[in-house]
């Protein structure tokens, strides 16, 4: 099955290349930045500025190729894609939970963004802990990195 989604807007980011980007938006090098929403879809971002955080889900519109076997920024050894969140991906979508600071108009100002600039969004969704948020998490192969991901930026491996 063939699934069409079109762009509803752009992040605007200071990252230029992947080696500038952090990794996540954990990281201490994320900085602000905003998404500009199509302004015909400025409606539906009524009522989101009561919520500290959001979801995006963006295209990753510089991933070139589709790897079934990556090796992630915080491991050495080789895993399969779908247990890492590397761009490489049969279906090149990536998710992050940035802060919201401001609703003004059809943009969104982000605290903490870790994507490229220019990068196509596809969806905006608010942050709710009690639905977000699951207990009871293990993380497989990542206990061995936890805490490591801070300061690490991107590279060329997956462009």
């Amino acid at each position: 099955m063939n699934v069409t989604y079109r762009a509803i807007g752009t992040i605007r980011s200071p990252y230029r290349t992947p080696a500038d980007m952090p990794i996540q938006p954990s990281g201490e090098s994320a900085a602000p930045g905003e998404a500009e929403l199509l302004p015909e879809l400025a409606d539906g971002l009524r009522d989101l500025e009561g919520f500290s955080h959001v979801i995006l889900l963006y295209h990753f519109h510089e991933a070139r190729r589709a790897d079934l076997t990556v090796t992630p920024f915080l491991d050495a050894t080789p895993r399969g894609v779908f247990a890492t969140r590397a761009p490489t991906r049969p279906n090149p979508i990536g998710l992050s939970v940035v802060p919201l600071l401001a609703v003004e108009g059809n943009r969104l100002r982000l605290g903490r963004v870790d994507v490229l600039d220019g990068t196509p969004l596809l969806d905006v969704k608010p942050y709710v802990p009690e639905f977000d948020q699951p207990h009871d998490v293990r993380i497989g192969w990542l206990e061995a990195a936890r805490g490591k991901a801070a300061e690490t930026r991107s590279d060329e491996r997956f462009g």
